[in-house]
């Protein structure tokens, strides 16, 4: 993690009521008073870990000024009596849209494409990029929405328009119900960020690595805009290189984001603060090695009504799981050491705030952590914290005055003072008048008992073993009582008024009506007074238990993540890929991750070795998938510009895609994730290793050179994307090839200037803008990253070598490639390999002309070929895709194997480590219980890098424990619901992605 950027000017701006008032005139005679307000015999909670027992708080205007056990009352101040109360800190929310106008709602239908920004003026070219959005130019504070925070003991907010990816900057707002020029404490307090585009109707980006990319390519443009003077006039670059020293807070939805979120800060030495979305708990250890601090949201799932079985089955194990540990979120920050604030952000009503705050501290939460967590951490991160968060002298007078503690249950909230102004919430004013009375009404006489808690008691009217509860009402020393008496006539309720009489003997008294409309008379007078009950020792009270979180927490994830040990495989038949064959009888032994041996009768000592039997089994590497679009988050196709070099796959893989353990039981140790066909010049590709329950850096495969994929075909020129989209450029085939010329062009262009400027010994030379989309295109020309391409057509595989032969690159591998049969001999003098499919066509018009023995005679000529999957369900069965080559062709066991082992390690670059059954190779081996070309094999285990992340037996064990944990988890959410009705719940299921997959309706 990079050193923290931000710092904050030692200047603070704030405002004080009388002196901002002095730049308004006023009709009339101005009201200047300031009336300093004493507080005393309060137990004073002076900040998260400090209290002070018979405490004294003196304010005066808007700041406090002493604080103590025993401090001097100036004459001039208004004492009040706080025995048996609390003071706290008001609350801080720095995540809110407060007095701020909601974004623009998006227009909906299939629009014709917007390549442009269409904000008139000199602003960024992305309508999604708006640092000039300015908080306080927005805010406009709101009385009934101020009123609502304060009830819940909230005095600031930092508020901003939550709408962009770069939204500009957030005011800090006192909660008060003045004008807000005395309500802004700090004009520009945060620069915010987040991933979502908003409301930007233009096109572009339309997927999470499209969003990440743009963010990247934006900060280095305001770095490059800083530092030069040659450059067009930028507002939005400008504005955003004038917030670099405020706190930068990101806002992402999930903790993969956050990790996410962190790369990019590491990449411009910002440390954000994170706005997380409450699942961090998942790899709590990835989330405290990003070192950023976050805000936490307080929302949880809701109780789904699972009384129905088979409607039950609509939710996941992985939701299931998500709703129980979601409320513990914070205890495993708290334990982890990670610094958080919390926010109401995502609250369908807000007043739910206290009550999941005290679900979660029945979990374990600390309450000097949850307090900490909604005052001084927001506090210290906006660089208010010798303002607000506390309570010291010269710090605003901004706090709440409680019954007891913040967090009891039974807690009331009776005033919120807001920059010293006055805010009462409930009265507390009235007195103690619990006890047992002796009740008369119209001469019957009954037992009247007021219990429990002074300021909300609970009021009974006793009939022999009957108690009617009576509705009451305070106002000063009147009193309003409604109840019905159940065992008297006549029917009906009574209503009484009356007043409180508080001398020598406690007395109530007044008069009423009956239920038939007869007034009456009445007393209540004391008999005995309340005894309190004894307190119960809640320092042994259990922590409620909930589930483990599992890796990844989902379905066939576990406590643990299996570790790499030795193991000796024996009397196996061994495909080794290698020249010496298929070996009969023969051991592999597996140790430190790398295949250490290989041959009969191999005996070792190390400690540990686990000796699996072999015979009749077969032994093979593990299988790699060339094309494949699986573990990948929110998009594969930025198909909304004819190049998108500048997105990586990288950005976003997804560990927790259940097809990671589906394929795993298929064989299968490498996924090479690939951009979809959408545009000419797609994303830059990601190998990685198919490591279950690790983190997405984690599965990346490494090193590796670095790939990116092409398309050619109907999809890239919008054949079938609709009338609407018929302006983005290419539209025909010739515009795909001007596309590519175009590109690497410019790309040599853009490599010259840098040369120029690198070897240049003039220190006043202008350093060129950095550009992501030409860095990628740049490196294909320097054979630093290789191209694997969509497509189908021979007249379009020549087009390409031809454009790589002018630019004197070899295009690495053509992908799908179903006519390569006809360019062959072309392909192998060009020196690109292939990577198709066995035997699926004709679902358009372009892949008409495929024969079964494609495989066979690309082989045949010398080309290195491979069979793919783009498909998910396919990447499964691999294993039976290159057998048909045996069938087709006839080519033999061991080049058939090969098709979806050696040859796409070879491929893809990686054979020197995978691929085959070497000495020092990985240890990404299959064992498989019958010849792994055959139907009915499949794997007994498949180990990466020597872990077992498969197995067979632990499988049957896996579902199991799922189907165990998965019935606990629905007692339990039948006992919270507790009810019967409500919706069932809705199947949530991810996405498959293929290539095609975008929001247009395109094919394959």
């Amino acid at each position: 993690m990079r050193k923290l950027l931000t710092s904050f000017s030692t200047l603070l701006f704030y405002c004080i009521n009388a002196a901002a008032q002095q730049t308004f005139p006023v009709n009339g005679i101005p009201d200047e008073r300031n009336i300093t307000y004493a507080f005393t015999h309060a137990h004073i909670v002076q900040d998260y870990k400090t209290v002070i027992e018979n405490g004294m708080m003196v304010i005066r205007k808007n700041k406090i000024v002493a604080i103590g056990s025993n401090i001097t009352i100036p004459p001039d101040a208004v004492v009040l009596d706080l025995k048996g109360k609390y003071i706290y800190p008001s609350l801080i929310d720095m995540y809110t849209d407060y007095g701020i106008p909601p974004k623009p709602n998006a227009p909906a239908g299939n629009r014709s494409p917007q390549f442009l920004s269409n904000t008139a003026g000199a602003y960024d070219w992305n309508q999604a990029i708006k640092p000039e959005t300015e908080g306080e130019k927005l805010f406009a504070a709101d009385a009934k929405q101020a009123d609502e925070w304060r009830k819940l003991g909230f005095g600031l907010v930092l508020s901003f328009q939550k709408d962009g990816i770069a939204r500009g900057t957030a005011t800090i707002a006192a909660l008060a119900d003045d004008n807000e020029n005395d309500l802004i404490i700090r004009d520009k307090a945060a620069s915010m960020f987040s991933f979502d585009k908003g409301s930007s109707t233009q096109d572009y980006p339309s997927s999470l690595m499209g969003s990440i990319a743009l963010m990247r390519q934006t900060f280095y443009d305001a770095e490059w805009y800083r530092n030069s003077t040659d450059h067009e006039y930028n507002i939005s670059l400008a504005a955003l290189n004038k917030q670099r020293l405020l706190p930068q807070i990101f806002e992402a939805s999930n903790y993969l984001n956050v990790l996410r979120a962190d790369k990019i800060g590491d990449e411009f030495n910002i440390n954000f603060i994170i706005k997380g979305g409450g699942d961090e708990y998942k790899n709590i250890e990835e989330i405290k090695k990003a070192g950023n601090s976050l805000i936490i949201p307080l929302k949880f799932p809701d109780a789904e009504n699972v009384n129905d079985p088979y409607d039950a089955l609509n939710i996941s194990l992985a939701e299931l799981k998500h709703w129980e540990l979601a409320p513990a979120n914070s205890v495993f920050l708290e334990k982890a050491g990670i610094r958080y604030a919390i926010t109401l952000d995502g609250l369908k009503d807000k007043k739910d705030f206290l009550k999941n705050i005290q679900k979660s501290i029945s979990l374990g939460l600390t309450k000097e952590q949850a307090l900490k967590a909604l005052t001084y951490t927001p506090a210290d991160l906006l660089g208010i914290a010798n303002l607000a968060g506390s309570l010291k002298a010269g710090m605003l007078a901004d706090f709440i005055i409680t019954s007891k503690d913040l967090f009891e249950k039974d807690n009331i909230l009776f005033e919120n003072w807001v920059l010293g102004k006055r805010y009462i919430i409930r009265k507390s004013d009235y007195p103690d008048l619990r006890g047992k009375y002796q009740l008369t009404i119209d001469k019957k006489q009954y037992i009247l008992r007021v219990n429990g808690d002074q300021y909300n008691s609970e009021w009974n009217i006793e009939q022999d073993s009957v108690k009617n509860k009576i509705v009451v009402a305070y106002s000063g020393n009147l009193l309003t009582l409604q109840f019905e008496l159940k065992g008297d006539d006549p029917k009906g309720y009574f209503r009484l008024n009356g007043l409180i009489d508080v001398g020598n003997t406690k007395l109530l008294k007044g008069t009423g009506q009956l239920p038939n409309g007869n007034n009456i008379s009445w007393q209540a007078v004391l008999d005995s007074a309340y005894i309190s009950p004894a307190k119960t020792d809640t320092t042994k009270k259990e922590t409620p238990k909930i589930g483990e979180v599992w890796y990844p927490n989902m379905a066939y994830g576990a406590e643990t993540i299996p570790r790499a040990k030795a193991v000796l495989i024996k009397n196996a038949t061994v495909w080794t890929n290698e020249q010496e064959g298929i070996l009969e009888n023969t051991d592999v032994l597996i140790n430190n991750g790398k295949i250490a041996q290989v041959g009969k009768n191999i005996s070792s000592t190390i400690a540990g070795l686990e000796i699996v039997d072999g015979k009749g089994k077969y032994v093979t590497s593990g299988i790699i998938d060339e094309h494949s679009h699986i573990a990948a988050s929110d998009g594969l196709n930025e198909g909304t510009q004819s190049n998108s070099a500048e997105v990586r796959v990288a950005d976003v893989i997804d560990c927790n895609d259940i097809n990671i353990y589906r394929q795993l039981a298929g064989g299968v140790t490498s996924s090479h994730i690939l951009h979809g066909s959408a545009n000419a010049i797609g994303g830059q590709t990601q190998l990685i290793k198919l490591r279950w329950g690790k983190s997405p850096e984690e599965m990346k495969f490494k090193p590796w050179d670095g790939f990116i994929k092409f398309a050619l075909g109907e999809n890239v020129k919008q054949s079938h994307w609709g009338d609407n989209q018929v302006t983005r450029y290419p539209q025909t085939r010739m515009g795909v090839e001007q596309v590519y010329l175009d590109a690497f062009t410019r790309a040599r262009a853009y490599e010259n200037k840098w040369k120029q400027f690198n070897g240049s010994k003039d220190t006043k030379s202008i350093k060129p803008r950095r550009d992501l989309e030409l860095d990628a295109m740049v490196e294909i020309l320097n054979k630093k990253r290789f191209i694997t391409c969509h497509s189908y057509i021979q007249s379009e595989i020549n087009m390409l070598m031809h454009v790589a032969d002018s630019f004197h690159f070899t295009v690495n591998t053509f992908t799908h490639i179903l006519e390569g049969y006809k360019v062959a001999d072309k392909m192998k003098k060009h020196g690109a390999g292939a990577s198709t499919f066995s035997d699926w066509w004709a679902y358009k018009y372009e892949v008409m002309e495929p024969i079964p023995y494609n495989m066979y005679l690309m082989t045949k000529v010398g080309i290195v070929t491979a069979v793919n999957s783009d498909d998910a369900e396919m990447a499964r069965r691999l294993n039976q895709e290159a057998a048909k080559s045996v069938k087709y062709g006839g080519l033999s066991e061991e080049d058939a194997w090969k098709m979806c082992t050696l040859n796409p390690a070879k491929l893809l670059h990686v054979d020197d480590r995978v691929g085959s059954i070497k000495v020092g190779k990985d240890a990404d081996v299959v064992l498989w219980n019958n010849n792994p070309l055959s139907i009915y094999a499949h794997p007994l285990k498949t180990f990466v890098d020597g872990v077992c992340y498969y197995d067979a037996e632990r499988d049957a064990q896996l579902a199991k424990q799922n189907a165990t944990e998965r019935q606990r988890l629905i007692q339990k959410m039948m006992l919270e619901k507790n009810k019967p009705g409500g919706n069932p719940p809705v199947v949530s299921q991810k996405k498959e992605m293929h290539c095609n997959d975008n929001e247009k309706p395109y094919e394959y």
